[in-house]
C-alpha cells in the first residue's frame, strides 16, 4: 500500500499541486493500468477543479488530500472548508448535449465505483474510490 497527504489552499493553489501528487502516486505504486489511472485521476481532478471553481468564497479553502493505493483500490478523501455545496451527488446526471456546464458530477460517478460526500463539522469530506481491474 502507497498512501501520501497533500495539504493545499485555494486560492493560490489549483490543481496543479493534485496532478503533482498523482505523479509521484504513480512512480511509487507502479502497475496500475492505463485505464485504471485515467480514470481516477479525472475524476479526482475534476472534484478538485469543482471545489476550486465553485467553493470559492471571501475566504481562503483549505484542503486535505488523503490517496492510497493498494493491489485492490485506489482511493482518494478530498477535505475543504468550502461552504457546503448545494448539490446532491447521488441523482447526479448529464445534462442536454447543449449544455455548457453541469457535467462533472455525473462525469465524476461515472469513473469510479464510490463517491460521496458528506459533511463533518465545517468541512466537506468527499471519498472517490476506484476499484482496480483484474489483469486480462
Amino acid at each position: 500500500m502507497t498512501e501520501r497527504t497533500l495539504v493545499f489552499r485555494t486560492p493560490p493553489d489549483g490543481v496543479d499541486v493534485v496532478h503533482d501528487r498523482l505523479a509521484a502516486l504513480w512512480s511509487e505504486f507502479p502497475g496500475v493500468s492505463d485505464t485504471d489511472r485515467m480514470m481516477f485521476e479525472t475524476a479526482l481532478i475534476e472534484l478538485t477543479s469543482n471545489i476550486v471553481q465553485h467553493g470559492s468564497s471571501d475566504t481562503t479553502i483549505v484542503c486535505r488530500l488523503d490517496l492510497d493505493a493498494d493491489d485492490d483500490a485506489l482511493r482518494a478523501v478530498l477535505v475543504d472548508t468550502a461552504e457546503p455545496p448545494r448539490i446532491d451527488i447521488e441523482d447526479a446526471t448529464m445534462p442536454d448535449e447543449l449544455a455548457e456546464s453541469g457535467r462533472g458530477l455525473a462525469l465524476i460517478s461515472a469513473m469510479v465505483d464510490e463517491f460521496r460526500l458528506e459533511r463533518d463539522g465545517g468541512s466537506n469530506v468527499w471519498t472517490i474510490v476506484k476499484t482496480r481491474s483484474t489483469p486480462s
